[in-house]
């Protein structure tokens, strides 16, 4: 081999050799930069924001899980419960971890009943659930299908069943119009919770108070969620506890209801359209709320269906109406005493006064004449008399000489045309209508005439009020014009005193008001009592034929309320009209006279004579609470047919 191409190969190696060295150079500074970058990840990772990723980590395997408190229970005066928390058992699904809901819903209608109803409200709370957390898919699973799923449940990694507590009302039907229900919540109630900055008070809570007492002291009754740290596995289930806090159960509440005077009243009341206001004058405590007919609201706590809600709405007989505060009715002849009160007070009469009637009463400078209910008349009466038999043209005097101001300021005071301030949301009360100029011009478009003051001074005209008005009003003339407002509630659990004792703190005096009738000549308030005694006791009392054998004194008065005009010269008669046309009868009386212990306000619809058909249902009443009788039968063979009050 020449010297050339010695030197060749040699230039060669020393060529391959070099391209080695920098290739191996460059892999090494690869190499070194990649160790770089993942330790400066490392030490992003394990230092700089170990605390960020360590929580997202725990994050992923340990979950906070709100825990709903125990809603208070209800109970009567006695201790009877009236509203519980029963557990039910619940199927729920976490619907992000299936991946064919559809086909799993197959599955499931053959081992627990699943129904395309479940599906469709499952689909409807689905929005309601943060992701991953389970979803209710069935309520109130019986004890066979628990069974079938339990022998299925491998199947079914994401589905499981639950223990929860579910409301649920004893009486069914009674008591509906007073205690309410609870629901779901829904957009509205979530919008009016972070209004109030209460949404994180109900993040384990999916029902709220809608009606009633359960709206009313939602705050007291719903109690403070707790919550659960828990390690979950891939498949979202708990494997392992870490810590607990407790809820805080909702509070107890007591009403002042007596569970059998509803019950019995409920009971007297059936069949019939009407509704009874039970009080206690010397506090203002409800006894007894009865409208009649009413509902069940069990079915509203887990969601009614469609077509149940829309029979109940549908119903020709209105059962979802509360007619006791929210029933508008002329208050007829049981507003007489009142405005007696109001008509001494202003010297447009005095004790000694007399009106004579004829039968009829007419509007000076006009024909128009305005009929008593005894068609020959009463002859000459006073104002005790005229409370007595009821007289109208008595009344219409009154009205024509106080004028409708005077009328509506004073019956103001009496709490027409106001919401009573009874312990229920304000939705569910009417204020009804007391009339007066203002009124007119705004409803109406037109100016007062006075012919419309007439028929107000017998409780007639535009002039409208609730049976819990005319309790409360019925208080206010008991008290000599002291005022209470009329209540439920009874005490509180946390307002017991002594726990051992079990004796609760009750102080009628907050609910007290102040009334501008305490300055009224008691002699005034004396009078007119013993004009309503004498309905029921005097010799020409409308209601005396009732009471005859009463074993206790009492007073009251009745009235009868017209629900459309009569023509001139057309004479009622029950018989020949439709039911729904037929006179309201209405009749508010107290018990015992001397020591009042009842007070009563009640309303028939269509039920004819206030005396003889009100005064009647009165009389029973009185005699349960009073007496502990109730063996004495209405006769309801036929209505009555005539218009005394």
């Amino acid at each position: 081999m020449s010297s050339n191409n010695k030197k060749s190969n040699i230039r060669d190696h020393s060529a391959e050799t070099n391209l080695f060295l920098r290739r191996a150079l460059f892999a090494f500074i690869v190499i070194i930069l990649l160790l770089l970058i993942l330790l400066v990840n490392l030490a992003d990772l394990q230092i700089a924001n170990f605390s960020y990723y360590s929580t997202k980590s725990n994050n992923n395997r340990i979950e906070i899980i709100p825990i709903p408190p125990s809603r208070g229970m209800i109970y009567d005066r006695n201790g009877t419960p009236l509203a519980i928390n029963n557990i039910t058992y619940q199927l729920n699904i976490i619907p992000d971890k299936v991946k064919n809901l559809n086909q799993q819903f197959e599955q499931l209608k053959a081992i627990v009943d699943l129904t395309d109803e479940d599906i469709e409200n499952f689909q409807k709370e689905r929005r309601n659930y943060k992701a991953h957390r389970p979803v209710p898919l069935k309520d109130n699973l019986t004890q066979q299908q628990i069974a079938h799923f339990v022998v299925d449940q491998h199947r079914f990694p994401y589905v499981s069943i639950v223990g929860i507590q579910h409301r649920y009302y004893p009486y069914e039907a009674s008591l509906t119009h007073i205690i309410g229900y609870i629901s779901k919540i829904n957009s509205q109630d979530k919008q009016r919770l972070e209004e109030e900055n209460k949404s994180s008070n109900y993040v384990a809570t999916f029902n709220i108070g809608k009606m009633g007492i359960e709206k009313y002291y939602e705050d007291v009754l719903h109690g403070i969620p707790g919550y659960e740290k828990v390690e979950v596995n891939s498949r979202g289930r708990i494997v392992n506890q870490i810590n607990q806090h407790p809820p805080q159960a909702g509070e107890d509440i007591y009403l002042s209801i007596n569970l059998k005077l509803q019950l019995y009243i409920e009971q007297l009341l059936a069949g019939r359209k009407a509704a009874v206001v039970a009080i206690d004058p010397n506090n203002g405590e409800i006894l007894a709320l009865v409208s009649s007919p009413t509902y069940d609201s069990n079915p509203f706590v887990g969601g009614i269906s469609s077509d149940k809600y829309k029979a109940l709405l549908n119903d020709p007989n209105k059962p979802l109406y509360n007619r006791a505060l929210l029933g508008s009715y002329p208050p007829a002849s049981t507003v007489k005493p009142y405005i007696a009160i109001a008509a001494l007070s202003e010297g447009v009469v005095t004790p000694k006064s007399v009106v004579n009637d004829p039968g009829w009463w007419q509007l000076p400078g006009t024909e128009r004449r305005y009929r008593d209910w005894l068609k020959w008349g009463h002859g000459k009466v006073d104002v005790l008399r005229a409370i007595e038999e009821s007289v109208d043209t008595y009344f219409y005097q009154v009205a024509y000489d106080m004028g409708i101001d005077r009328l509506k300021a004073w019956m103001t005071k009496f709490g027409f045309g106001e919401r009573t301030g009874i312990d229920i949301s304000t939705n569910e009360e009417s204020r009804a209508v007391m009339p007066s100029r203002e009124w007119k011009i705004q409803r109406h478009k037109k100016s007062w005439l006075q012919g419309d003051t007439i028929p107000v001074g017998i409780g007639q005209g535009y002039w409208t009020a609730t049976p819990i008005q005319m309790a409360k009003a019925l208080t206010i003339l008991i008290n000599n014009g002291k005022t209470y407002t009329p209540h439920f509630l009874l005490y509180k659990k946390s307002d017991i005193l002594n726990s051992n004792e079990q004796q609760p703190i009750i102080n009628p005096e907050k609910y007290l008001e102040n009334n501008s009738l305490s300055d009224v000549n008691p002699n005034y308030w004396a009078l007119a009592k013993e004009g309503m005694y004498r309905v029921m006791f005097g010799s020409r009392g409308t209601a005396r034929k009732i009471y005859a054998d009463a074993k206790y004194q009492a007073a009251g008065k009745s009235g009868t309320a017209q629900v459309y005009g009569l023509k001139v010269d057309e004479v009622y008669n029950a018989h020949k009209i439709p039911e729904h046309l037929r006179d309201h009868a209405l009749f508010v009386a107290y018990a015992p006279y001397d020591k009042p212990k009842i007070a009563l306000a009640i309303v028939l619809e269509n039920g004819g004579g206030g005396s003889s058909n009100g005064g009647a249902v009165a009389r029973k009443i009185l005699d349960f609470y009073l007496l502990g009788n109730n063996s004495t039968q209405l006769d309801e063979s036929s209505p009555n047919t005539g218009t005394e009050d």
